[in-house]
């Protein structure tokens, strides 16, 4: 980390030029990933990264510097280039840095790089083996844990400069089975931000037994029936369908660019009046939570959509700027070698009202989707495929049969509009979001929906 004298120095370096905002982003991040494959440990990768990026934001545009080289030489001469691009008179800022104590306190009991690795090597083993024994079917299993402890400093041109330490732990079991020319796959992840005090809420042998018998199962399932049909999404499906319908269409700056279905639309109805989306990065344990944002805003709750009506967008700097309105603490980045982007952190619709057995019941014939698969989203039509993992054919309103191979395909405001109940539960799931080539840390949630008509893709009957 860097001393505030030199903070200073470089902020006002990079405002010699002019500029209305700058920042300085300096991290130092130490990253453990064991990852087992094929009955053995193919890699262990161990190490820090350290660095610092430098940024401008002038006339509605920014410029940015990183360097792996933390010396004031280094850092002043990246400071130099990122000024260059304002062009404008030389100026002497006067900035005073107070240091913004955090109104948050997330607790790490057991703090990862103090667990012998080999304690780490036995959990991937553990899964693999369980996996393995489930049934003779399953052909490959893939298991990878991962933790990393990231300590930033942050330092800005209006006078703050933040210290935070994060800390996530992550594990997951990928498997794969296969059966008279059937293949199927399936997967299970857990972790946040949270130490290895994980592993004593999550039992690593029955999640990878999780997901073995749903991958076993899937392959003996009938194909699922296509056509348009009622649909019932479980909160234990996460909220794959919220992150990739809305979500990415609420990030300010596709909002501002025309780039989403959700532009301009602030205080308008875009879906159903039961139909509340938060997005909060304050939330304990979570894998999208955090202190302060990459631009040293702290972490808030915003309200997306409020009973079907448009509230915000999800905000940095820059963006917040060009709408002339505070940033919502959404300023994220992989790392200091990428300039921050407005992302989700933790975002998901309020449980509603409805028992999920009332919501199962309510369906005569239909589709229960368990578990979500991948999925994609244009966010300037709104219009989606998603993948189903684990879901069921729903008969005379009672969860039947499982079934395999079937896709939901409809339009984000379209669905948000028709979603006629909501359930009183919420589940979350948990993933690595990409976006302009950066990969952050994020969960999403949703309780038990009904979507009373969507297409489902599956055989034809």
């Amino acid at each position: 980390m860097l001393d505030h004298d030199l903070h200073l120095k470089i902020l006002k370096k990079t405002l010699s030029s002019g500029g209305d905002y700058a920042d300085i982003f300096v991290e130092s991040k130490k990253v453990v990933i064991i990852h087992l494959e094929d009955n053995k440990i193919e890699k262990v990768i161990t190490g820090v990264d350290s660095g610092a990026g430098i940024r401008l934001i002038y006339n509605g545009k920014s410029a940015y510097a990183y360097s792996n080289d933390l010396s004031e030489k280094s850092l002043l001469t990246a400071a130099s280039e990122v000024c260059r691009a304002a062009s404008g008179t030389n100026t002497d800022s006067v900035i005073n840095l107070n240091t913004k104590i955090p109104s948050l306190s997330f607790d790490i009991r057991l703090f990862p790089e103090n667990i012998p690795i080999e304690k780490k090597m036995s959990l991937v083993r553990k899964a693999n083996t369980v996996a393995r024994g489930f049934d003779h079917r399953i052909q490959q299993v893939s298991a990878t844990y991962n933790d990393f402890i990231q300590k930033v400093q942050i330092s800005t041109s209006d006078g703050t400069i933040i210290e935070d330490e994060r800390v996530h732990t992550l594990a997951a079991i990928h498997v794969i089975a296969s059966d008279d020319g059937i293949i199927q796959t399936g997967y299970e992840l857990t972790g946040g931000l949270i130490g290895f005090e994980l592993f004593d809420d999550v039992n690593i042998e029955e999640l990878s037994l999780k997901a073995a018998k749903r991958v076993v199962m899937m392959l003996t399932a009938r194909r699922a029936p296509g056509g348009r049909m009622p649909v019932v999404i479980s909160s234990e499906a996460g909220g794959t369908m919220i992150h990739e319908a809305i979500g990415h269409g609420l990030e300010a700056d596709l909002a501002q660019h025309g780039l989403s279905v959700f532009s301009r639309k602030t205080g308008q109805k875009i879906a159903s009046p039961l139909i509340t989306v938060i997005d909060d990065s304050t939330l304990s344990k979570k894998r999208g939570s955090f202190r302060f944002d990459d631009e040293g805003t702290s972490s808030q709750q915003t309200v997306l959509v409020e009973n079907g009506i448009l509230k915000s967008y999800l905000y940095d700097r820059l963006t917040a700027l060009k709408d002339g309105v505070k940033s919502t603490g959404n300023g994220r980045r992989q790392s200091y070698q990428h300039r921050p982007i407005p992302r989700m952190t933790n975002t998901f619709i309020m449980p509603g009202t409805m028992s999920p057995e009332k919501i199962i019941n309510s369906v005569e014939y239909g589709l229960f989707v368990k578990k979500m698969g991948g999925g994609q989203v244009n966010t300037v039509t709104g219009d989606f495929v998603f993948e189903v993992q684990e879901g069921y054919l729903i008969n005379k309103g009672n969860r039947g049969e499982p079934v395999r191979g079937a896709t939901l395909a409809g339009n984000g405001p379209d669905v948000l509009e028709s979603i006629d109940m909501v359930g009183s539960d919420l589940g979350f799931a948990i993933g690595t979001c990409g976006k302009d080539a950066q990969g952050v840390p994020v969960s999403d949630g949703m309780p038990t929906i009904r979507i009373p008509e969507i297409v489902v893709g599956g055989a034809v009957v």
